[in-house]
């Protein structure tokens, strides 16, 4: 299991979807997920540190663990399906842990307001296109221009043909 820092939020406006790309903080490798408009305006909010006078839902989750006197201890990418990533979250209440099944782009907007670590589970980076960072500029500019045509579905084909995100 490698702990992961977010390394960008994109959005997609051709698919209104935002591309989430976690790096491994102890590595060059990257992750990309795809996360759909309110999951990735989430994300952006908690990044900019950005608060609403009412809670929004992943606030009203992060309040809830809070006041059972719990704390959110961890988010993993547990798993890769068919494009599809998955993820749990831990909770420990006391002596007491929990582990919830949530889709990585909730869990990771409830860990930004936590102020809780996400790792990613090894079998993740090995499922995934590899993508290694730094990327250079001519590199970032390419793949926001292949993004304009991209489905998330393409992304993961691709690798199943050659192990690489070429």
């Amino acid at each position: 299991m490698k702990k992961a820092d977010i390394y960008s939020l994109l959005i997609v406006p051709e698919t209104a979807q935002y591309l989430l790309t976690l790096e491994e903080v102890t590595g060059t490798r990257l992750i990309p997920i795809w996360i759909g408009p309110a999951e990735g305006m989430a994300v952006s909010a908690a990044l900019r540190k950005e608060y609403f006078p009412r809670p929004l839902t992943h606030d009203l989750i992060s309040n809830m663990i809070t006041v059972i006197g719990a704390a959110l201890e961890r988010v993993t990418i547990t798993d890769l399906i068919d494009g599809t990533f998955y993820s749990k979250m831990t909770i420990r209440q006391g002596e007491r842990g929990y582990t919830v099944d949530a889709r990585p782009s909730d869990a990771i907007a409830i860990a930004l307001r936590a102020g809780a670590p996400v790792y990613i589970d090894d079998k993740v980076f090995k499922k995934c296109p590899v993508i290694n960072k730094p990327i250079s500029t001519n590199e970032v500019e390419a793949f926001k221009k292949r993004l304009k045509t991209i489905r998330p579905e393409d992304f993961f084909r691709e690798k199943s043909k050659n192990g690489r995100m070429d």
